[in-house]
């Protein structure tokens, strides 16, 4: 079977048209990801998430989504549920640590329940941005606390839930969103702050959970560390920081690459992540132009990339069952202690 192309794409909705299908036949991307315009109901996304794994053939070829909660939740209530935002189960850790970890990992087992029966196999959560009080609300309560050892405890239960599910997690934004100014879908944050002050507060979380399986990066300019390439594009970020000081040896995947924090046209920003070493480039509008440009400028999933992500789908277990009712019923009564 050929080598999947180093590519997670998007398709533009509910239903896989023929050009995208003969697209990704023809680019054969690792994988796909889905977003609400993606999402119509349980049986068309079912038939969607079919739709794109036998197009390229593949039926382990994973499908991703943000399921985060909160602002970001692309299966929309009230057909689903309303899923919490990070920062809830952060203020229920101030109070009880272990119950707040208790709670997390109650609802990642839930979220890994509603995408499994969808198709979705790859979740990217947890969050391990750590809050900001002068940082921009893209993130906010998107993460769990101000706190790193906070957030480092909740993330590391928010994988363990997904991972009881059978759904792998992604960590992500490396090596840090929290400080972030402006909204790096508009435009490219600048982060002045100290490799110390990085090291003590930002890092924390994601060195904490480095032996996870999967990652993705931030398209953030951090002056300290590489003044001229934001850590998508910077080969000094990702080696020396994200691989080295962090000591994370997962499958890396870029944020969107069709994200205004980006500049250049999209094969280059592809090209210039995986020369960076990013292992995977992620675009996710798809539109259909941009795809080609960017299967353009990837190649094959590389042989340590490979390996990576065979690692991931060792790291993951089969689901275990438990009743969906059960499981919201425990964490309602968590939560209402807050």
């Amino acid at each position: 079977m050929a080598t999947p192309l180093a590519a997670v794409f998007g398709c533009a909705g509910p239903v896989l048209q023929p050009d995208e299908a003969a697209f990704f036949s023809a680019s054969n991307p690792l994988g796909f990801i889905l977003f609400a315009r993606n999402c119509d109901n349980p049986e068309q996304i079912r038939r969607l998430t079919a739709d794109l794994r036998a197009a390229v053939g593949r039926i382990e070829a994973p499908v991703l989504m943000d399921h985060e909660g909160g602002r970001v939740q692309r299966l929309p209530p009230p057909q689903w549920r309303k899923i919490p935002p990070a920062a809830i189960f952060g203020r229920l850790a101030q109070n009880d640590i272990k119950l707040a970890e208790a709670a997390v990992t109650l609802n990642a087992r839930l979220m890994a329940l509603e995408l499994a029966d969808l198709g979705v196999d790859v979740d990217c959560v947890p969050c391990l941005d750590v809050q900001d009080p002068a940082g921009h609300q893209v993130i906010g309560d998107r993460a769990f606390s101000s706190d790193p050892d906070v957030v480092a405890r909740l993330g590391r239960a928010q994988a363990e839930g997904l991972r009881l599910g059978g759904v792998l997690p992604v960590i992500k934004h490396m090596p840090g969103h929290g400080r972030a100014q402006v909204d790096s879908h508009l435009e490219m944050p600048v982060v002045a702050a100290s490799r110390d002050q990085l090291a003590q507060q930002d890092f924390k979380p994601f060195t904490a959970l480095s032996d996870l399986p999967l990652g993705m990066t931030a398209h953030l300019l951090y002056t300290a560390l590489d003044p001229d390439h934001p850590a998508t594009l910077s080969k000094t970020i990702i080696d020396e920081v994200i691989r080295g000081q962090m000591g994370f040896d997962g499958l890396l995947f870029t944020d969107d690459l069709s994200m205004q924090a980006l500049g250049g046209e999209l094969g280059q920003r592809a090209a210039g992540a995986l020369a960076a070493g990013c292992d995977v480039a992620l675009h996710c509008n798809g539109r259909g132009d941009e795809m080609q440009a960017v299967a353009d400028a990837c190649h094959g999933l590389s042989t340590k990339a490979q390996s990576r992500w065979q690692r991931a789908l060792d790291w993951r277990r089969p689901a275990q069952p438990v009743r969906y009712d059960d499981l919201l019923a425990r964490l309602n009564e968590l939560l209402a202690t807050l």
